[in-house]
């Protein structure tokens, strides 16, 4: 990539934030009045006056509403909310009424629950100290994009962010960006988790982010992800081995008796609940895959889905009913795919 780094452009450079709330030239960092104006009293405008923006409680919240043509390039954010998953991120491209990405902010971050903190590094995301949540896939538009905030919690919230972007042509054969968020708390017996599903167009897939609960013991991983590509049937075309060898890792992420964090460019374990906790019940398992370098291509429709699968007697495998929940990362042509209705606060809530 640092080869692209050594040519000229035609691009012009701008970031949204609550300092540049349209991302306009010349235009940052101009607020009299703001967020922070009782600590920058003494110092004035041009002072870091408005750094953040506040979202009262069970409000929504525009961060960015840009015209034009190009692409967003990185998105930064942190937030105050105490609990994962009380704010819900949606971004809309080219006037849409449907957003293309809709999903809690932690999760589609891959960092669903705030209570444990992990380092994130990878490709795509990164989970830095303490909470600095970043994404870089890219997401083209043709004529405007939006991104909006809502705040499920009781409580109003601060959130910083900044939204990397440039102003260019863009290829006509330019995909949206998508992500869908789902959770099925708990599964039912003998039933796949459905990852992704109803999705039309020409497009591939980039990746998959799952928190996953296990309700039982001994290991939960055994279960097979499955790609359902272009009219597939009973039976996909792409079908994996177990649920630790499609998040590339293998047996049961055991090292020495004991499970084994990883964070890696492209896969990780990135964070394992603790257990030795007064009252804590079940571990949490945090995994992304990005199938940045292997995506999987359709061209007409797509479904993924995954078994829960543990061990019983006799050496017989084990449908759990787990508490899941995934965010699928995909780029297409399509704008008009229909996604679940999320969850409200409590559906959502990691307990």
């Amino acid at each position: 990539m640092l080869n692209n780094l050594t040519t000229k452009k035609n691009i012009r450079t701008f970031s949204v934030s609550p300092e540049n709330l349209t991302g306009e030239k010349g235009k940052g960092g101009m607020a009299k009045q703001g967020s922070a104006s009782y600590a920058a009293r003494e110092l004035g405008q041009g002072w870091k006056v408005n750094p953040y923006l506040v979202i009262e409680a069970g409000q929504k919240m525009v961060l960015a509403d840009i015209k034009g043509q190009g692409a967003i390039k990185h998105i930064w954010m942190t937030d105050s909310a105490v609990r994962g998953r009380l704010l819900i991120l949606r971004i809309y491209f080219d006037g849409h009424k449907n957003p293309a990405v809709e999903a809690p902010l932690s999760d589609f971050f891959c960092n669903a629950d705030y209570r444990e903190y992990r380092q994130v590094s990878s490709f795509a995301m990164c989970v830095n100290p303490a909470r600095g949540l970043n994404c870089y896939f890219e997401m083209p538009y043709f004529k405007s994009f939006k991104v909006e905030i809502e705040n499920l919690g009781a409580e109003k919230c601060s959130v910083f962010y900044q939204i990397d972007c440039e102003e260019k042509e863009i290829s006509p054969d330019s995909l949206y960006f998508h992500a869908q968020f789902r959770r099925v708390n708990p599964l039912p017996y003998m039933q796949p988790y459905v990852i992704l599903d109803n999705v039309k167009g020409n497009g591939h897939y980039v990746g998959t982010y799952m928190n996953w609960g296990v309700k039982s013991n001994g290991w939960w991983g055994e279960g097979e992800i499955k790609f359902y590509i272009d009219g597939d049937g009973e039976f996909p075309t792409v079908c994996g081995t177990g649920t630790e060898d499609y998040f590339c890792g293998a047996y049961n992420f055991d090292v020495g008796g004991k499970y084994t964090e990883f964070s890696t460019p492209y896969v990780g374990l990135s964070k394992v609940s603790a257990t030795d906790e007064t009252y804590k019940a079940q571990r949490y398992f945090n995994m992304y895959r990005w199938h940045v370098t292997d995506p999987i291509y359709f061209k007409e429709d797509l479904k993924v889905t995954i078994q829960a699968l543990g061990w019983r007697g006799e050496g017989r495998y084990l449908p759990l009913q787990d508490d899941i929940s995934s965010v699928a990362y995909w780029y297409s042509d399509n704008l008009d795919d229909e996604y679940p209705v999320l969850p409200d606060a409590n559906g959502l809530e990691i307990i």
